[in-house]
């Protein structure tokens, strides 16, 4: 599978949040979206996951356009946003029964993906008891539910424990390793490992860089 962003933008009524982003991804591989604050990582994602429409530009899927076919954007995506998509008043399993068959979900949280990322130990918990890491793994486990081909995550590790970054993170590599693309905004020097390939997006443009292992010198280039 080959994911390409084409001369993707975003208009704001006259503010250009995103003016040129050309993106490549393939299966197998994670690409990190890098930039400051305020940069439009969000926003891009968001577009890219069908929350916002695109101003102009193409998103290719083996060379279909997923901007033109929802149900092509259903079947191949899953989204994880910053924010917790949960229903804060019910528990992990009966967010779950919202997007797996109650068969499947048994058989996920006994042997697959939702037991990889431990959510079996706290699947009738309330949402609303749940630690920050909880509601990560919890999102990630809902957001893949149609096995997705390309996952997309907005800082999935942002203020979270070392435990739950190496859950999250052990989850990942293991969805590269099973063919799935990722398409990933971080911060986060171990996240920034997983990554094959890196853009940082400023002033609307998105700019391959080499990645090197110096923080210090990826955020002069912010």
């Amino acid at each position: 599978m080959k994911i390409e962003l084409e001369h993707i933008s975003k208009n704001y009524g006259r503010k250009r949040v995103l003016r040129d982003v050309s993106v490549l991804a393939e299966s197998g591989t994670c690409v990190g979206i890098l930039g400051g604050n305020g940069c439009g990582k969000s926003t891009l994602l968001s577009v890219l996951a069908g929350i916002r429409k695109a101003s102009s530009g193409r998103f290719l899927c083996d060379d279909r356009d997923v901007f033109k076919d929802r149900r092509l954007r259903s079947q191949i995506i899953g989204y994880v946003p910053q924010g917790t998509p949960l229903v804060e008043e019910l528990s992990a399993r009966d967010n779950l029964l919202i997007f797996y068959k109650p068969k499947e979900l048994e058989r996920e949280l006994e042997r697959g993906t939702l037991k990889l990322l431990g959510i079996d130990e706290y699947i009738n918990v309330p949402v609303r008891k749940m630690s920050g890491g909880m509601k990560k793994r919890l999102s990630i486990g809902c957001a893949v539910a149609n096995h997705p081909k390309l996952l997309i995550l907005d800082e999935p590790s942002a203020a979270l424990d070392l435990i739950c970054k190496e859950s999250i993170q052990g989850y990942l590599r293991a969805y590269k390793r099973n063919g799935g693309a990722i398409l990933l905004a971080t911060h986060d020097e171990e996240e920034l490992k997983l990554c094959d390939k890196w853009y940082i997006l400023k002033r609307g443009v998105a700019m391959p860089y080499s990645y090197d292992g110096d923080v210090a010198k990826l955020i002069r280039n912010f």
